[in-house]
């Protein structure tokens, strides 16, 4: 069975933890999945006005429908000052617009969430704090795997790959999960 992901980091640095642990997971997918990461860069500040003068922004309505046709989510969140980004909540928030279309993007679509961070905590309350949010999406959250990574400044080369065996596989055997999970809810639709 093919099985297609969008991946999205909550980080816009160039060489974020967060995004390189996604190429990893492009890697490390199942056989048949295709991971495609895509970026939230774009994605201006959410202010209503805008919204109501313009429109929904290209940069989102793009995010929005490859997210609604894909079989699943898989979010890379940072942790920053014990909670979410900000540009990614952003991002969610502007995907989540118009009120009406959230079912559409959200609703029932298989959502992952993993997170890297140089701490020692590994994205634990980041994690925690985007249960409420995805709930309120309508998301089926997976639940049957936690991939938190720690120390990430020592686990990935210079080149941005992931070089430490024991996280690899950690992420293999989550993503291998993950998408048994997608492949289970895409049966039951």
């Amino acid at each position: 069975m093919k099985t297609t992901l969008v991946g999205l980091s909550g980080s816009l640095r160039r060489d974020s933890f967060n995004t390189r642990l996604l190429h990893a997971s492009q890697r490390l997918c199942p056989d048949g999945t295709t991971l495609d990461i895509q970026s939230i860069e774009s994605v201006p500040l959410y202010n209503f006005d805008v919204e109501n003068a313009d429109g929904i922004p290209t940069a989102v309505t793009d995010l929005k429908e490859k997210i609604a046709s894909a079989d699943g989510l898989l979010i890379a969140t940072p942790e920053y000052n014990n909670s979410i980004p900000g540009v990614l909540k952003n991002a969610i928030d502007w995907l989540s617009r118009p009120a009406d279309d959230i079912s559409r993007v959200f609703g029932e679509q298989p959502v992952a969430i993993i997170g890297a961070t140089p701490g020692g905590f590994g994205t634990m309350l980041a994690q925690n704090a985007w249960l409420p949010i995805m709930r309120t999406l309508g998301t089926r959250m997976w639940t049957g795997g936690r991939l938190m990574v720690p120390h990430a400044g020592q686990l990935f080369d210079d080149a941005g790959n992931l070089n430490d065996g024991t996280i690899e596989k950690r992420l293999e055997s989550f993503l291998a999960g993950f998408v048994e999970f997608v492949e289970a809810t895409k049966v039951e639709q």
